[in-house]
Formats: structure tokens, sequence, C-alpha cells
């Protein structure tokens, strides 16, 4: 890949969005924009269930210095995106439709696709499309079976109304609750937690995420989500990473992976786990980075 001069202004993140027709109207899609504009090569980084787009600062930054174009969306209902007019629509169909807005105005035909945990399954859906504009997928900690445990764990914390007294009682908490990112530095955590929350008008703080999205976990997950004949329509390049300890992606599942799917017969999937981390690996860290960046340059 041909590399282009480096701009300093195309190393700082830009803040942009882009209106999305669904049920309820339209709305704002929010999303930061990294690395030079007329790039080669554009990577979209999709943020986990209750996360926001500005988790992959530090990876967007080092794909940037790269020459790569980094977009980080905000899903709906996430971060600096509108809340959507009810929680029934939330859905998966709702979170393709605003990518698929998202990636036309990007104006490129392909693009690469960097999705944790939840982020990872809407890439696996936008991937098994025929006709797909996913070139290269990169599924961190998520596959083609989800544990059943572990989306009941991730239900019980969506449900719950969460509100802090101050920032630095955000950053206590997701270091609690994301412990199994890996290790973190203080800086990270505080990044973290500064673009986790916005003031509630009260005083406080709360999450930038609504509460509405734990609509889909509003009866407990008994079976695991089997999402094999998603998986089995994917042809294109993937890398499947796992962190060491995760509880939402077995080994097992992982190893099925490798041998199982069109884009396996053509032998077209790696894997890679990660130690000292589990569900899932925060993609922060300068070794976990130069994985992914090594896999996309």
């Amino acid at each position: 890949m041909r590399a282009l001069p480096l701009d300093t202004n195309a190393m700082q993140p830009r803040l942009k969005q882009v209106s999305v027709l669904g049920r309820g109207g339209f709305h704002k899609l929010a999303y930061v924009e990294w690395g030079p504009a007329k790039a080669e090569r554009t990577v979209i980084c999709l943020h986990g269930i209750s996360r926001t787009g500005r988790d992959f600062d530090m990876l967007a930054a080092a794909l940037a210095e790269a020459g790569v174009r980094v977009v980080a969306p905000d899903l709906p209902g996430h971060g600096r995106s509108d809340w959507l007019e009810s929680s029934a629509h939330y859905t998966d169909r709702a979170y393709t439709r605003a990518l698929t807005t998202l990636i036309a105005r990007l104006d490129v035909e392909q693009v690469d696709w960097i999705g944790t945990s939840f982020g990872a399954h809407i890439g696996m859906l936008m991937a098994s499309e025929p006709g797909t504009p996913v070139r290269r997928l990169v599924l961190n900690d998520f596959g083609a079976l989800v544990s059943a445990a572990a989306l009941r764990r991730v239900g019980v914390y969506l449900k719950r109304s969460w509100r802090f007294a101050s920032i630095d009682e955000v950053d206590a908490h997701l270091r609690e609750v994301h412990a199994m990112f890996g290790t973190l530095s203080d800086a990270q955590w505080r990044h973290l937690a500064e673009h986790s929350a916005v003031p509630d008008g009260t005083g406080g703080f709360r999450f930038r995420f609504d509460p509405g999205i734990g609509l889909r976990f509003a009866f407990p997950i008994w079976l695991d989500v089997d999402l094999w004949h998603v998986w089995e329509k994917i042809g294109g390049p993937v890398l499947i990473l796992r962190g060491e300890h995760s509880d939402l992606l077995a080994r097992s599942t992982v190893g099925a992976m490798l041998r199982r799917g069109l884009a396996s017969s053509g032998g077209r999937v790696a894997a890679f786990e990660f130690p000292d981390c589990g569900h899932a690996p925060a993609l922060m860290d300068d070794a976990q980075i130069a994985v992914v960046k090594d896999y996309l340059t």
C-alpha cells in the first residue's frame, strides 16, 4: 500500500455526522474520522454494545500514521449519535442500515472492518451479504457461537440505571466492570471514562448510551446464540481476536471457525489470542495494536 505524506491535521480526530433514515424518521449518526481523507484504504471501527467509537482512538491514531483513513461511528443510541424514538427501534436492521448510509457518505467502494463484540456482530452481518463492501473483517472477541451466560451478564448490566457523582466514579466503575479489557494505563482508563459519560443535569453523570438498547435482553438468554448461518456466508479474509480469559467467545468456537465456512475453505481465516485479558481486548496497548495494524497494512 502506498503511504501518503503525513498531514498534521489528518492525525487529529475530526468529529462528523450524517443523517440516517430509519423508523421514526431521520436521526443523526455521529462518527470520528482519522487519517487522510483520500487514503487508499478506509477502515471502519465499530464499538461494543455499551461503548462508543472513541474506544478506538489509540488504534485509529496508529493506523492513520500508516496512511489509513479510519472512521469510528457511534451506533444509534450511543455516544454522540441520536437516541431512537422507541426502544423497539434498536434492531440489527437499524444498525446495518445506518452503517450502509455511512459507507455511502464515505464515497468508497470497499472498507476494512474492525468490530469489538457487538460491533463484530454487525460486521459479520454486513460481510455476509452478497456484494458486501467489507473487504477484510477483524472480529474482536466475537464469533459464530456466543455464550448465553455472557449475554445474560451483559443484559443485567444494560438494564440498570447507572448514575455517578463524578468522572472519578465513572473511572473507578469502568476499571471494575471492564477489568477484562486488560492492563490499561491511568490515562487510558480516564480516556474511556471521559467519553463514556455526560452530565445528567442534576450535578452527576450518566452513561452516553440509551438504556433502551437493553430491550433485546428483556428476557434472559438461556441458549448460546448460534450465528453459524451468518459465518458460513462470509467469504473474505477474517482475523479472529480472542482474549485469553473470554467468557463470550470460547477457544473451541475459534477452532471451529478456522475449519468451517466459506472463508475457511479458501484459507482466509486467521486467529490470534491475547494473553492477560478477557472480553474484550481493548486494542489500546502497543502489542494489540501491532497485531491489527500488521494484518491490515
